[in-house]
């Protein structure tokens, strides 16, 4: 997709837990490297991860940084091209701010949740949506998903990603994989028409 004005955030708070409590998460080494390579794959352009906690910030930069400018970068020159689409900041208002100035508009927060919201959007609407001019900022949370409060300030919400049973508890690290496909990946009509990679979003 030309001119693709789509970054996410993976939010470790506000966010919940299991009680519905706001809480706090830890950064991981997982959701750093598995979300940048998907988030490299299909073209996204920051994968920002939020969080408030000074020493969380400095143990995903030093994670990043080994991948980026340390030897990882040489001995792995495709983990270095996904993890540098990376940017830790303290709050989620500093990556809108980025993006707005980046833009010249504020973007389009979309929240993805595990339950139905009130607010969603069908993947095939915001596929097309991408096209736009507005940028869009994709929100995932840690733990057992984003705060209330962080979900009643999004534009809009994704419809939970459901299986044929009723097991519902999937990692962000595969719903993150699976939300970009879906809104950017290569449709096989699409690739039927045109032969080609040509036809993927």
């Amino acid at each position: 997709m030309r001119d693709l004005r789509l970054d996410l955030a993976l939010v470790h708070y506000p966010v919940v837990n299991r009680r519905g409590e706001t809480i706090g998460s830890a950064v991981t080494n997982l959701d750093l490297h598995d979300i940048a390579r998907a988030g490299r794959t299909y073209g996204v352009g920051t994968y920002w991860v939020v969080t408030p906690f000074a020493r969380q910030r400095e143990l995903a930069r030093r994670i990043i940084g080994h991948w980026t400018e340390g030897y990882g970068s040489r001995a792995n020159p495709d983990r270095c091209s996904a993890l540098a689409i990376i940017r830790v900041c303290s709050g989620l208002d500093e990556a809108v701010a980025a993006m707005t100035e980046r833009w010249g508009m504020r973007p389009m927060l979309v929240a993805t949740c595990a339950r139905p919201g009130e607010k969603e959007v069908a993947f095939h609407a915001l596929r097309q949506r991408l096209s736009e001019s507005r940028p869009v900022l994709l929100l995932f949370g840690t733990a057992w998903g984003l705060d209330p409060e962080l979900l009643a300030r999004a534009d809009a919400s994704l419809p939970p990603i459901c299986g044929p049973g009723d097991y519902n508890h999937l990692s962000v690290r595969s719903a993150a994989a699976i939300v970009l496909d879906r809104l950017l990946g290569c449709r096989e009509s699409e690739g039927q028409k045109t032969g080609n990679r040509e036809g993927c979003a």
